[in-house]
């Protein structure tokens, strides 16, 4: 098959793209590269079958073409980070917003298969754990910016499921925990690069709050996989599904996993939400998922550990440096 990636030289799209073309497929890339990355599929440009194209998944023109030329989509791109979402708003909820309703119309149009990545911040500020996919969206309020990207991306799951319920669009929604691995990069305020980076140069590694806050990391090989896995299923269309790990950690446990593993070097550094990003910044105190739905169709489970997480991003970092 052809598929179209958009957001295909971004972190996980890059993965995305080389896993389908590894399946056999090939793969049109469709990004604008202001998250994403050349040097995320450069390795890519010489097999046969992938095509990058660098245009604005806004760009209806494009983006139709591109939709004609596949036979399924993968929709990633998106506005990324915290830190982004907190400084340029409005780039975030245009890109996130426009950028899907173009992509679904086309999608709608030739009748494509699409799937749509979404994110565990659509859960909002709701505190029972696990998160499961039926469960109550608690939002914080829209005077506070770190709000705008969960509620981009809940209107981006109406959206796509509206186009299901209404014309039967094949539609799969898939809501993602904190994806690591390689290629990540900490720019936008993601938390295991940056501790990294801070551990393997002996800088403070700083933790945001009060440390408390936990997640759960998942390896972006267990997100690819089951990306593929839910688009070839028929009997994920038309529902919304958490990928993740299971395996919790706060983020100050954290911060001293990577001091332990990097050396030793650094000290771990306290720094207010407010000296972070905003004031009146708020942040979700848990994320874990329930991971029974997607098991049962797909038997999904993550195979990658946080250790293995943290080795992968670890050996990439530290190579960096080296060469």
């Amino acid at each position: 098959m052809r598929y179209l990636v958009t957001g295909g030289a971004g972190f996980i799209g890059s993965h995305l793209c080389e896993r389908l073309l590894d399946d056999g497929h090939s793969v049109v890339a469709l990004d604008d590269l202001s998250t994403g990355r050349f040097e995320n599929v450069a390795h890519l440009e010489q097999r046969t079958g992938f095509d990058l194209i660098v245009a604005s998944v806004c760009d209806t023109s494009v983006v139709e073409k591109c939709v004609i030329d596949s036979q399924a989509v993968y929709h990633l791109a998106s506005a990324v980070g915290v830190r982004l979402v907190v400084e340029q708003p409005v780039r975030t909820i245009e890109t996130i917003v426009n950028g899907t309703d173009t992509v679904l119309k086309s999608c709608a149009r030739y009748r494509r298969p699409i799937l749509l990545t979404s994110t565990s911040e659509v859960y909002g500020k709701g505190t029972r754990i696990p998160f499961a996919e039926g469960d109550d969206c608690l939002m914080g309020p829209t005077t506070t910016r770190r709000w705008a990207y969960a509620c981009a991306k809940a209107l981006d799951e109406f959206l796509a499921l509206a186009h299901w319920h209404e014309s039967r669009l094949p539609i799969v929604v898939a809501r993602l925990f904190n994806t690591v691995g390689p290629r990540q990069t900490g720019r936008y305020g993601m938390v295991i690069p940056r501790f990294v980076q801070q551990g393997l140069a002996g800088e403070p590694i700083t933790v945001y709050g009060d440390g408390s806050q936990s997640r759960c990391f998942t390896h972006v090989a267990d997100v690819v996989g089951a990306l593929v896995a839910l688009m070839q299923h028929p009997e994920a269309r038309g529902q919304v599904f958490n990928i993740g790990n299971d395996e919790e950690i706060s983020m100050l446990q954290l911060a001293e996993r990577v001091q332990a593993v990097t050396g030793n070097k650094s000290e771990i550094r306290m720094v207010p939400f407010s000296e972070a990003y905003t004031a009146g910044f708020e942040d979700m105190q848990r994320r874990v998922p329930d991971l029974t739905k997607i098991h049962k169709l797909i038997g999904y489970t993550p195979k990658y550990r946080l250790e293995q997480i943290l080795a992968d991003v670890i050996t990439e970092q530290a190579a960096s440096l080296t060469g």
